[in-house]
């Protein structure tokens, strides 16, 4: 089954203090971009979330934001720097010593305000990563299920296109008796119309090369067993979209082929329906990991 390049998976619960949340978006992409947003304080992840990312999608433009926040149960992240308020305090009564009297008063706010008297306490990012890591294969499961149930539809639908390409080649090698048998007939007509009588090898030789020349067999038999093969690659488990796309080029080669040979209205209108078979499945294929 084929995968889908779009994607969405989300993931959100608690690791220790604080509340994390994943949320992991994918587009079509020629290879695996990826667009990673982190909290400065969680950088030293950026590996092992690029590593976990790249196993999950081989092809995408993907988007993955990590957001945190302190939950409501935590206690205070700071801690109080007791050292800083007693320095700051002593050059307090200092100054009013040398100015011989009170500055303007200040409140324990006041102090509390100052840079560094209330400081983050450090983050144990080593504790907190098998968590936040664990919430991140979450939103990958949900991505994965979210591609393969577009894959399947991209399939279903690849099939379908495949199974009318080669009903259309069906009946185009059905006709080619009957063309080939008209192509002889017009020619004697137009022979029978000339005073003179034709070379009787001569004639035979030139049917012969027509026929040759507007001969489609070959080009319907590569249809048929490129859209075999196409069918056959939609059930495999790995990443197939550069393979599908190569043999969607090959079939519309062969589609314009027949179509430039074509003797027959019949003919023309199936290698038509053929093109626009084959451009359908390619829009859908571009979406294919």
């Amino acid at each position: 089954m084929i995968r889908s390049m779009t994607a969405f998976g989300a993931a959100q619960g608690n690791v220790e203090d604080w509340r994390v949340a994943w949320d992991l978006r994918a587009v079509n992409h020629r290879y695996l971009d990826l667009n990673l947003r982190l909290p400065e304080a969680l950088r030293g992840l950026e590996l092992d979330v690029r590593s976990k990312i790249g196993e999950a999608f081989k092809r995408g433009r993907v988007e993955c934001t990590l957001a945190w926040k302190l939950s409501a149960r935590s206690t205070s992240p700071t801690r109080f720097n007791s050292a800083l308020v007693g320095t700051l305090l002593d050059a307090a009564r200092e100054v009013e010593t040398q100015a011989e009297g009170p500055w303007a008063r200040y409140s324990a706010i006041d102090v509390l305000r100052w840079p560094g008297v209330l400081q983050e306490s450090e983050l144990d990012v080593a504790a907190l990563s098998p968590g936040i890591l664990a919430l991140l294969d979450q939103a990958l499961a949900g991505a994965l299920s979210f591609r393969e149930r577009e894959g399947a539809q991209i399939a279903a639908l690849l099939d379908d296109r495949c199974l009318k390409v080669q009903a259309a080649v069906r009946t185009v090698q059905a006709r080619l008796p009957l063309v080939l048998a008209g192509i002889r007939e017009k020619l004697m007509a137009r022979l029978a119309e000339l005073t003179a009588a034709p070379d009787a090898s001569r004639l035979e030789q030139e049917l012969v090369y027509l026929a040759q020349k507007m001969d489609v067999a070959e080009e319907l038999d590569r249809l048929a067993e490129h859209t075999e093969e196409m069918r056959r690659t939609l059930t495999q488990r790995e990443p197939v979209g550069r393979r599908l796309d190569f043999l969607l080029q090959e079939m519309n080669r062969e589609a314009n082929t027949l179509a430039s040979k074509s003797a027959d209205l019949e003919t023309t209108r199936a290698a038509v329906d053929i093109k626009v078979l084959i451009e359908q499945m390619r829009e859908q294929v571009q979406n294919a990991e």
